[in-house]
């Protein structure tokens, strides 16, 4: 049975990376979880510790429980991820 994937955006306010990922997601009807990092210094550790990042955008995708990070600034990096993700969790 395919699971449906699940995405959670590490963000903050006033970074245009992190609109730009948000209205990405909105546009193609793809339901999100958002976490703000925005004064919010531990939440920075956690993706350090993830992924070896502190910067925002990041986006998780997640499929069965497991998560893949997608650190990279640029949506075609966010494409090429929901695209193999996709693979793995059709769309219903």
């Amino acid at each position: 049975m395919a699971q449906q994937l699940s995405i959670v955006v590490w963000a903050k306010k006033g970074c245009s990376y992190c609109n730009d990922v948000k209205d990405y997601l909105k546009k193609h009807h793809l339901a999100y979880q958002m976490v703000d990092v925005t004064d919010h210094d531990e939440f920075r550790d956690i993706l350090d510790v993830k992924y070896g990042v502190r910067h925002v955008p990041v986006v998780e995708l997640g499929v069965n429980n497991q998560y893949q990070g997608v650190t990279e600034i640029g949506i075609e990096h966010l494409e090429n991820a929901l695209q193999a993700a996709s693979e793995v969790a059709p769309s219903k």
